[in-house]
């Protein structure tokens, strides 16, 4: 990488320190950002340094948001008593994008993980229990992950929440549409057969 002037170096390895960017992406990357005009170079510049400055967490869900409350809690249209709790924004985008939830969310920031070092006071469970006493939630739907930490942390979440008299439901998992069985993996065959229903 010698053969580049420092500061298309110096850019190449910002780029690279991105997730899922390597050292030839990165170079690509750096090649296009020269090649654009300056004032695309500047307003990507811009859109970076606006995002850090304006960018904070919705004070009611925990979503991303520029304002003090995100765009799905200000909206009137949204169920207000049924909350979905997810891991992380991600996992809230996905559900939007599917379109097949109204109400509004509750971002944990992370999920159960003795191993890491993570417990409850490191996750947003006592928020969610302040939220369900004050703003009179009617179900709480668990959406996190179904690997061990995920699952560990609905169950928790659910035995904290039986006192206070909402219902909690579980996402349902198992076989995905189009899925051949031969390909499926023998935990989440299991919880197919163990979440069958009627048709």
């Amino acid at each position: 990488m010698d053969y580049y002037p420092g500061s298309i170096r110096n850019l190449i390895r910002t780029l690279a320190r991105l997730p899922g960017i390597g050292q030839k992406t990165a170079e690509r990357l750096a090649m296009h950002i020269l090649q654009q005009p300056a004032e695309e170079a500047h307003q990507l510049a811009r859109s970076i340094v606006d995002l850090k400055k304006r960018l904070r967490l919705c004070s009611c869900c925990f979503s991303l948001s520029d304002d003090d409350l995100c765009r799905i809690c200000r909206d009137p249209s949204r169920n207000n008593g049924l909350v979905c709790v997810v891991e992380q924004p991600a996992d809230m985008a996905s559900i939007e994008k599917s379109g097949a939830f109204n109400g509004r969310y509750h971002i944990l920031g992370g999920c159960l993980s003795p191993m890491d070092g993570v417990g409850p006071e490191d996750i947003r469970i006592a928020e969610l229990t302040q939220r369900v006493q004050k703003e009179g939630v009617s179900e709480i739907i668990l959406a996190t992950g179904t690997n061990v930490e995920g699952e560990s942390t609905a169950a928790y979440i659910a035995g904290i929440l039986a006192p206070l008299g909402v219902a909690v439901s579980r996402i349902a998992s198992g076989v995905p549409m189009g899925g051949d069985l031969k390909y499926v993996d023998q935990v989440t065959l299991k919880r197919a057969m163990e979440s069958r229903h009627g048709i």
